[in-house]
């Protein structure tokens, strides 16, 4: 039986083994992922953004519990698979696994896998490799796979374009609303949750962000809510597909350590799903998302053949003279590619 078998088969061990191995982008994680990507496209894809000090993996650990044991016992409980993207140490390039020691309460639950990753410089917070890694949780049966960025404030779009779903945590006492305008946070959230909601200042953190989104249903009325525009604008949508999302973001409270506000919460994410499969803004964003996906896999790989292919030295002598000023970059690309 091979890795893509076995964990298809249930194999926690084969589950972890390939985490790893498509996270290195081995040829085994490669094949394996070729293996699983047609029982992929159940999963939802929750994505968890926002600034750091929010309590973002306080949510998650909360919302992951929320999933596997429901308040009301008329739905079942789902598999629950958490992707923590942790900052990456100086030292060893690894994941610091902050997420992870915070999350140990889930640790016993064979119905929930928790896989730390580092950013390893992603700019977007997200390592290049959490989208395959989200792929092999939905082959792998989890319902939900949640997603947690490092919350770098400032670049957090590559979540939108991933997740089906996007949380955007706020905090009262941070200074965050200056930070989520600059941030363009109501570009991207699906929803916003102010965490720590029993801290001093809730209530003017919800006065502002709801203002922010009075402000951007005036200015851009056709395109409220903004997510599902911008999603598909950034991947292209496919020809005929229309924008007719009319969702705004809910704002929702909540207190991650004690898990107050949470039923709330997951009753909006609900909500949005369902939205999504209503209007056919699920499959829109799918597409978008595996359009992205593809064309930095081509990007890759073209880049890859072309440097193979150049003449010996033609890329040093080329850099040389960009160096000099005897040329311009763009006098150097038309000298490297001839096209």
């Amino acid at each position: 039986m091979n890795l893509a078998e076995a964990v298809l088969a249930g194999d926690r061990l084969a589950l972890a083994r390939t985490l790893t191995q498509v996270e290195n982008g081995t040829p085994q994680g490669r094949a394996a992922l070729d293996a699983l990507f047609r029982h992929t496209g159940r999963a939802h894809l929750i994505g968890v953004t926002g600034s750091p000090g929010t309590g973002k993996s306080s949510l998650v650990n909360q919302l992951a519990r929320a999933y596997r044991q429901p308040a009301n016992g008329a739905e079942p409980s789902r598999r629950v698979a958490v992707v923590a993207v942790d900052p990456t140490s100086p030292f060893t390039g690894g994941a610091i696994l902050g997420d992870r020691i915070r999350m140990r309460d889930l640790a016993g639950d064979p119905g929930v896998f928790i896989r730390s990753m580092a950013a390893r410089g992603s700019l977007g917070g997200l390592a290049s490799a959490t989208a395959a890694l989200a792929q092999v949780f939905d082959a792998a049966g989890f319902e939900v796979v949640l997603i947690e960025t490092v919350g770098v404030g400032q670049a957090e779009v590559d979540i939108a374009r991933l997740a089906h779903t996007t949380l955007v945590v706020e905090a009262p006492g941070l200074g965050d609303d200056i930070q989520a305008i600059k941030a363009g946070i109501l570009e991207i959230a699906d929803l916003l949750v102010i965490n720590k909601a029993d801290h001093p200042g809730a209530d003017h953190t919800e006065r502002a962000l709801r203002g922010m989104l009075e402000l951007s249903a005036a200015v851009h009325p056709a395109q409220h809510h903004t997510a599902a525009s911008h999603r598909v604008t950034q991947a292209a949508a496919a020809p005929g597909d229309e924008l007719n999302s009319t969702w705004t973001p809910p704002i929702r409270r909540t207190i991650a350590t004690t898990g107050e506000g949470l039923p709330a919460l997951v009753q909006a994410i609900a909500a949005h799903r369902a939205h999504l499969e209503a209007t056919g803004a699920w499959q829109r964003r799918t597409r978008a998302r595996l359009q992205a996906e593809l064309e930095l896999l081509l990007q890759e790989r073209l880049v890859s053949c072309w440097r193979s292919r150049l003449p010996a030295g033609l890329y040093e002598q080329t850099l040389d003279a960009l160096f000099d000023h005897r040329i311009s970059p763009y006098q150097a690309v038309e000298t490297l590619v001839q096209c």
